[in-house]
C-alpha cells in the first residue's frame, strides 16, 4: 500500500467526503487554488448524538455557500451506521469499528460520485492527525474497486502547510471546532480518559 502518495495525472473535479467545516476548509482552498473544482458530500452517520450532527452539517454547508460550491447533504442514518459496526464498539480509536466507519463513508462517497458523474473522490478524514491514512486509504481503495468507474484521490492532507491553514481558517470562519470524532464510542473514550487523569 502506498500510503498517500500524490497522484500524477490532472485532476479537474473531485468529490470531496467532508467530515466537518474545519477539516475542510484548507483543502478546500488548496483544490480552489490548483484549479481543482471540488463538490462537497456530507456524509457522516456516525455523529452522536443528533444535535452534534446538525452543528457540523450547518457549519459545512455555511462553509461551502461562503465560497459558492456545491454542497450535498449524505443524510443522517446513524442506525446503519451502528449496524454497520457492530460488535466493533469496544474497539480502540484506529482500531476495526474506525475502518469499518471509514468503508461505510468512502462507499457511500463513491457511490455518490457515480452517480453524479464525478471520476474522482476523496475525504477530509485524512487531514486528522488522530486517524490512521493506511485504514483510510484502504478503505477508499476498496471503494473505488466496488464502484465503477470511480478513482479514489489518495493524498496526505496533513503535509504542505495544511495543517497550520486549517487552524487559521478555523479563527477567520469562527467554525464550531469539535471535540471527538464524532461517534458515542468515541465519547466514552474520551470520558473515560479525562476521568482518568
Amino acid at each position: 500500500m502506498r500510503t498517500f502518495a500524490p497522484m500524477e495525472e490532472t485532476i479537474n473535479e473531485v468529490l470531496l467526503h467532508a467530515c466537518c467545516a474545519p477539516c475542510s476548509s484548507a483543502i478546500v482552498e488548496w483544490m480552489l487554488a490548483h484549479d481543482v473544482r471540488p463538490t462537497i458530500f456530507y456524509y457522516n452517520p456516525n455523529i452522536f448524538p443528533l444535535e452534534e450532527y446538525e452543528i457540523r452539517k450547518q457549519e459545512s454547508k455555511r462553509h461551502a455557500e461562503s465560497l459558492g460550491i456545491t454542497w450535498i447533504d449524505g443524510d443522517y442514518r446513524h442506525d446503519e451506521w451502528q449496524q454497520a459496526v457492530s460488535g466493533l464498539e469496544q474497539e480502540p480509536e484506529r482500531g476495526r469499528r474506525c475502518q469499518q466507519c471509514f468503508a461505510l463513508r468512502l462507499l457511500a462517497t463513491a457511490r455518490k460520485a457515480r452517480e453524479l458523474g464525478i471520476e474522482h473522490f476523496a475525504t477530509t478524514l485524512a487531514s486528522s492527525r488522530w486517524k490512521s491514512l493506511e485504514q483510510i486509504e484502504r478503505a477508499g481503495l476498496q471503494a473505488q474497486q466496488a464502484v465503477s468507474g470511480t478513482t479514489f484521490w489518495a493524498r496526505n492532507w496533513r503535509k504542505g502547510g495544511l495543517q497550520e491553514r486549517r487552524n487559521q481558517l478555523l479563527r477567520e470562519y469562527g467554525f464550531y471546532n469539535q471535540l471527538y470524532c464524532g461517534c458515542e464510542y468515541s465519547i466514552r473514550k474520551e470520558q473515560h480518559s479525562t476521568q482518568a487523569t
